[in-house]
Formats: structure tokens, C-alpha cells, sequence
């Protein structure tokens, strides 16, 4: 009894603890590698103007919509995102990209939810108008891989309560990857390659996986993981464009409210991580004073 109860309380207190310290301290790790080591091709000033318009934003949004506290986890992750893909010569479009992934959330909103991806919204934004560009095979195999054990790690943290729709995607990527190699009769070398992409790693482990921008079920996760490595191979190698992964997730986000709609499950909360569950139509009305007491701010985180 005695170990059960220690089992438990180690399980809440595992439960406490927000996964986005985990991500934070992972991008922090691996761009301070590639500045030291690798020497990433990105200055000091473009590192501090991007956290710094990004968490400024947040300030003056939450100011703004008057939430209780200022909360600078979910900005952190996104301005350290773009810090480690983004590319530009010029420092007004870093800053201009930091604004665009953090007021996204607060202004394109489809019922309490942010519709995009902050940091893939920014990247795409950019890449569109040809004001910048994205370095992702700036790492080498040591890095690359290194970061991947730590994108795993994180999967282990978050109690693998978003972990469906990240391996769900990969799985999908990588198969029609390798069978697309296969169909034409190409070495296994290039599909291979073509996975060692610290983009993709970004993408796959701090962009789909958001779960304040993917759907509130497991079925609706992993249709829409499927989707969207459907979108990203077709803009690869059909259309011709690089970043296959980014326009396929900015393409297919609109379709999460329809998959809520169809398959409605319980919002995600970073303090009780869940997988998410098909709603109950019964209410509880002694739960209902506790519902309206939530604060607004996670909401918009």
C-alpha cells in the first residue's frame, strides 16, 4: 500500500510538471549548440529581437484581453523555433515574424481555440512574401540526432497525451516517403537523407503536435496526421516546393474545427494533459460555478 501511494503521489507530481519547460530547455540546448559548435548562420541580434518582439507581444496581449498573469512559456517556444529555422538578412522581418506567431493566437481564433500554429504561420508568411528562408540541414548528423532523442524525451514528458498525432505523422511521412522510393525504383539513401531535416523534427515535435491548434480527439489526431502528410508529400514532389510539411499544415488547419465538429472531445489543458475523450452531453451542475472560474488565460496559451 505504502508504494502505491508513492507511485501516486509521483505521478501527480509528474503530472504537474508543464511539458513546455521540457521543450524550452530542448531548443535552448540545441541552439546554443549550434551557435557554439555549429555555428548556426544566425546573429546574436536576430536571436534577441525575436525573443524579445515575441514575449513583448505577450505582455501587450495579455494586457490587452486582461488575462490574470502574464505567461511567457508558449512564446518562448515558438521565437526559439523560428530562431533555429528562420533565416533572413533583415532584422524587422525577424521581429516582424516573432509578432505574426504571437498575435496569430490571440486574433485568429475559431471557438476558444487558436486556428494556426504560431510558428508555422510566421514561417509561412515570410517564405511567401521571399523575405527570408528556411536552413535545414544546417546541423549535421550529431546534432540532428541528438535532437531527436531529445523530441522523444518530450514525448515521454507529455505523458504521450499529444503523442498520437507526432508519431501518428511520421509514421504516414516517412511510410509514403519510402514507398514513393520504392515506386521509382530510387536507393533508399535518398528517402533516408531526406528525413534528416531538423525542420522536420521542429515540425513534427513542437509544431503538429500543438495541441491548442489540433484536434481535441485521438481518431480526429490521427485522420488529421494523415492529411497532412498527404499535403506535404503532394506540395513536395507534385507541386515542386520545398518546406512540403510547413504549407501542408497551414493548408490543412482549417480543417480542425470541422474534425471537432464530427468527433467532440475534451480541450487539452497543459496543467492535466489528457488525451482527449468524446464529450458528455450530460452536464454536471455542481461542475458548472468550477467551468466559468477557469482563468481565460489558457485559453490563448
Amino acid at each position: 500500500m505504502e508504494q502505491r501511494n508513492e507511485r501516486i503521489q509521483a505521478d501527480q507530481i509528474f503530472r504537474r510538471f508543464d511539458p513546455r519547460l521540457y521543450q524550452i530547455a530542448s531548443l535552448s540546448t540545441l541552439l546554443l549548440y549550434g551557435l557554439v559548435w555549429l555555428h548556426f548562420d544566425v546573429s546574436l541580434w536576430q536571436i534577441v529581437i525575436t525573443l524579445g518582439t515575441a514575449l513583448l507581444t505577450q505582455y501587450a496581449a495579455t494586457c490587452l484581453y486582461k488575462l490574470p498573469s502574464f505567461d511567457p512559456r508558449s512564446p518562448l517556444i515558438s521565437a526559439l523555433s523560428l530562431c533555429l529555422l528562420l533565416r533572413t538578412n533583415d532584422l524587422v522581418v525577424a521581429a516582424l515574424a516573432a509578432f505574426i506567431a504571437i498575435a496569430s493566437k490571440f486574433v485568429i481564433r475559431w471557438k476558444e481555440k487558436h486556428l494556426f500554429n504560431p510558428t508555422n504561420l510566421a514561417l509561412v508568411v515570410v517564405l511567401a512574401s521571399g523575405l527570408g528562408w528556411i536552413s535545414p540541414g544546417q546541423w549535421g548528423q550529431v546534432a540532428w540526432f541528438g535532437f531527436l532523442i531529445a523530441c522523444l524525451g518530450s514525448l515521454v514528458v507529455t505523458r504521450a497525451a499529444r503523442a498520437d498525432v507526432t508519431l501518428g505523422f511520421l509514421g504516414f511521412y516517412v511510410g509514403l516517403l519510402f514507398a514513393r522510393a520504392l515506386w521509382l525504383g530510387d536507393p533508399l539513401t535518398i528517402p533516408l537523407h531526406q528525413l534528416e531535416s531538423g525542420a522536420l523534427l521542429i515540425f513534427a515535435f513542437f509544431m503538429i503536435s500543438d495541441p491548442k491548434t489540433t484536434p481535441d480527439t485521438r481518431t480526429g489526431r490521427i485522420i488529421f496526421a494523415l492529411i497532412v502528410a498527404l499535403a506535404a508529400l503532394y506540395i513536395q514532389f507534385g507541386l515542386f516546393r520545398p518546406n512540403g510539411p510547413l504549407w501542408g499544415l497551414i493548408g490543412c488547419a482549417p480543417m480542425v474545427p470541422l474534425l471537432d465538429h464530427l468527433l467532440p472531445g475534451s480541450r487539452y489543458d497543459w496543467s492535466k494533459p489528457s488525451s482527449g475523450r468524446s464529450s458528455n452531453p450530460v452536464v454536471n451542475p455542481v461542475l458548472v460555478p468550477l467551468s466559468l472560474s477557469v482563468p481565460q488565460q489558457r485559453r490563448f496559451s
